[in-house]
């Protein structure tokens, strides 16, 4: 299977590319990237020498369409949307790693980002949380995949939704993320002396990823759910630890919630259940497309404190995409993704 990746030298791009080139069961076949037409991938990424040798080429759809099946997009939202009409016409699969295809209404996107032009294909976009969604993902040809604040949330939290076992007006989530997750492009706020040696929280309540949450947990929990998110920089390149608070509806036990998440997440790989007392570390997933889930029940608040730990960058954003395609073509979900975690 032929794909390429529109956007490549991006950092969520790059991951694509770093992942697809070890895939053996397709052909990394076109990257564009706008900045850097021309030049050699490993001359943008020098780490890639002797693995990725190709050129990346300028955006032409025509072009890409003749060369690749599925087509990874790792833009910047709003772009993808005047894209993607072009691809699916043209019997091209497309995985968007950006915010434009999340969204099942266009008033809830409208109202976090901008005017949405692609609206008649929202309802035809998939949510690509691959653990979550498998059977809809099996048939899909538009995925949007989701953003990594989400995926740390929502893994943790589905589950238990489904069973009702929460009282779903008392979540809330504290989340703290690697500064890859601003992007690769300059910025004040993640320049070197503005992050080292600091720790903050930023876009308190008002963070672009919170709607997609609050969406996704309403069409789950069949009625609207609104949680308090809080995102928070720390001074790594990348990772995220999410802390989740909820109350329970009633009495649990570990056993209770341990049970309920075992049976959503048995058959899936890259859902890992700390034991022992030991507790998620994103140390312990970088690099991986693993997402490592832990619980505490603190008996004399009756809340329930969830913690995940995942690689921003791969489930976060690549290694996710890259599982979606799996699902989407039949293949075993974890091909490609199977790399062992660095122990230190």
């Amino acid at each position: 299977m032929r794909v390429g990746v529109v956007g490549a030298t991006g950092y969520a791009g790059a991951e694509l590319v770093r992942i697809l080139s070890g895939h053996p069961q397709v052909e990394l076949s076109i990257l564009t990237s706008r900045q850097f037409a021309g030049v050699k991938f490993d001359r943008v990424y020098p780490a890639m020498a002797g693995c990725v040798s190709m050129t990346c080429e300028g955006l032409d759809i025509e072009k890409v369409c003749d060369r690749a099946e599925i087509v990874f997009l790792a833009l910047p939202h709003q772009l993808p949307m005047t894209l993607v009409p072009q691809f699916l016409a043209r019997k091209v699969r497309v995985v968007d790693l950006s915010a434009d295809f999340r969204f099942s209404e266009a008033s809830v996107y409208e109202a976090a980002y901008q005017a949405h032009a692609a609206k008649d294909l929202l309802h035809q976009a998939v949510y690509g949380l691959s653990e979550i969604y498998v059977e809809a993902i099996q048939s899909a040809v538009l995925i949007g995949n989701p953003g990594c604040y989400p995926t740390s949330t929502l893994l943790p939290l589905i589950p238990l939704v489904r069973e009702n076992l929460l009282d779903l007006d008392t979540l809330i989530v504290d989340s703290k993320s690697g500064v890859s997750g601003a992007g690769r492009s300059l910025a004040i706020t993640s320049h070197y002396c503005q992050v080292n040696e600091s720790f903050k929280a930023y876009k308190i309540a008002n963070h672009r990823h919170n709607p997609e949450m609050n969406a996704i947990l309403s069409r789950e929990a069949g009625r609207p759910v609104e949680l308090t998110f809080v995102p928070h920089l720390v001074p790594m390149s990348r990772g995220m630890l999410t802390t989740i608070y909820a109350t329970p509806i009633r009495k649990l036990h570990a056993a209770d919630i341990r049970s309920c998440l075992t049976n959503a997440y048995s058959d899936h790989v890259f859902i890992r259940l700390c034991s022992g007392g030991q507790s998620p570390d994103t140390l312990h997933v970088k690099g991986t497309n693993f997402c490592d889930i832990g619980f505490q029940l603190d008996k004399s608040s009756n809340r329930l404190i969830l913690i995940s730990a995942i690689d921003n960058l791969v489930k976060g954003a690549a290694g996710q995409a890259v599982q979606n395609m799996n699902i989407m073509l039949g293949l075993d979900e974890a091909v490609g993704l199977r790399n062992i975690p660095y122990p230190l």
